[in-house]
């Protein structure tokens, strides 16, 4: 029997926004269309819908108004609202009064709708499988114990560190095991490092390795919101705290009791609510919002930031105390540039992944494919290489990923491999020995160079200890340079 897409009911009070939208859809959801709040009702009325997708600023019912009709009359239709004004008022009151799952701003893009929808899908059939679940627990209570036990088990599984891809010699192994022996503690941990290197893959490790691992991991990027919004998230309101909260909300904090709470992007919070999240670690409790009282909360904080908060901190615009607070232990999460290493494996496990999830299966990838991943930077890390896999494999005839179907500026840093190391020896004169000597002397400088001279960084970069660098800097003289150079050394 064919599987019945998801249906999707979209009121737009323009007819070419309904089409493009229908387009957009069609292939992956039954999409049903209202010009509307009438006509949406008497579809509602006629269709099981799962998602409806409401327009905000309509003739006569606006839409936060009609989903609050949908809340009232058909509490698992998952609602999304499509706008192209930011008025914040309006964002909370589609939080507060009608529910929504999304609040997307026009112009939309197809791949971010379809992904938000897809999102949206999935949650209506997990609400689905929750309500069939609670009438097994009438049933069969220890049936549904195993069933969790063993979900439990599923997502240790996935997020074990045995699950990082990584090669022998990567600097992510020695991460790997300081996270392994961090898990066990009870204290908190930030994470450093380039958007896409994977922190919070690594703090769900550190959670399903702790004895919290039962309990809920939660997370909360920290720059995606404004401040009144990221506090209600983060710590809940009561009714009536500020124009639009209509009824009580549980705060993330209140949801992580007992288990761990990553806070993703902490540099991009604002003074005011440092201040306030500080006191929620002091203490151990936070305060709703309009609320008089405290809330005692055990949640073990993993942040991670891009930023460097040291820096930061010296800037002033990150406070000293909330800094101690979060770095009790720092772990730096290397770019993908650094570990090329493991460029070839985690494209491979991508291939597979992303194999699977199309119905397909790739061969491995060949010499040529991989020669072409490694010569790119990956300014985007695991992120963008997955991009280009899923290019790769969207535009694949058959069973082989080509190095053609690579993005233009990944082919042109490949092509230009030859040429750059062809360039890194030019100019080289005398013997065996002097061109080596001089070729290390000048990958030497480069490094210094990149890494502004530090040599704590550098020596770690290219696998010397430093009294090995300083030596080396003694024999090229390159150690008086680096003291002209670099009046403001950190090492």
């Amino acid at each position: 029997m064919k599987k019945r897409l998801p249906t999707v009911l979209v009121i737009d009070d323009e007819v070419r926004s309904q089409e493009a939208l229908r387009r957009t859809l069609d292939e992956d959801f039954e999409v049903f269309t209202a010009s509307s709040a009438e006509e949406a009702l008497a579809i509602l009325e006629r269709e099981w819908i799962q998602i409806v997708l409401t327009d905000q600023r309509m003739p006569g019912t606006s839409g936060v108004a009609l989903l609050r009709q949908v809340r009232e009359r058909w509490p698992d239709a998952v609602r999304i609202i499509i706008s192209g004004y930011t008025d914040a008022e309006d964002i909370i009151a589609g939080v507060n009064e009608a529910g929504i799952y999304q609040y997307l701003l026009k112009p939309w893009q197809p791949e971010q709708l379809l992904l938000t929808l897809r999102g949206a899908a999935e949650l209506s059939r997990l609400q689905a499988e929750n309500q069939r679940l609670a009438v097994d627990l009438k049933a069969s209570a220890p049936v549904l114990a195993a069933r969790v036990g063993r979900h439990q088990d599923q997502l240790a599984r996935r997020y074990a560190l045995e699950r990082l891809v990584r090669a022998p010699d990567s600097p992510m192994n020695a991460l790997c095991a300081m996270v392994e022996r961090l898990a066990a503690l009870d204290i908190p941990v930030l994470l450093t490092g380039e958007s896409g290197t994977g922190k919070e893959l690594l703090a769900r490790a550190l959670h399903y390795d702790s004895p919290r691992a039962e309990q809920a991991f939660v997370v909360q990027n920290c720059g995606a919101l404004p401040d009144q919004l990221l506090e209600s998230e983060l710590f809940g309101h009561k009714r009536g705290a500020f124009t639009g909260a209509f009824e009580d909300r549980v705060g993330l904090f209140k949801q992580a009791d007992g288990g761990t709470m990553l806070l993703d992007e902490i540099g991009e919070t604002s003074a005011a609510f440092q201040v306030k999240l500080l006191r929620t670690l002091q203490e151990g409790e936070i305060r709703p919002l309009g609320s008089s009282r405290t809330q005692a909360v055990d949640v073990r904080v993993v942040a991670a930031t891009n930023r460097d908060l040291e820096a930061e901190v010296r800037a002033g615009r990150f406070r000293e105390d909330l800094y101690y607070r979060l770095a009790a232990f720092t772990l730096h999460v290397p770019p993908l540039r650094e570990r090329p290493m493991d460029i070839p494996l985690i494209a491979q496990r991508l291939a597979d992944d992303i194999g699977a999830s199309l119905g397909r299966q790739f061969a491995p990838l060949s010499a040529e494919l991989i020669g072409c991943l490694t010569a790119w930077r990956w300014p985007g890390n695991v992120r963008e290489l997955r991009n280009e896999v899923l290019r790769m494999a969207a535009l694949a005839d058959g069973d082989t990923l080509s190095p053609a179907h690579l993005s233009p500026r990944v082919l042109r840093a490949a092509e230009g491999e030859q040429e750059t190391a062809l360039a890194l020896i030019d100019g080289l004169a005398g013997d065996l020995k002097t061109r080596l000597e001089a070729l290390e002397a000048r990958i030497i400088k480069e490094c210094l160079i990149r890494q502004r001279w530090n040599k704590t960084r550098a020596a770690r970069e290219l696998g010397l200890s430093r009294v090995g660098l300083r030596a080396k800097l003694a024999r090229y003289g390159l150690e008086g340079r680096t003291e002209r150079t670099s009046p403001t050394r950190t090492d």
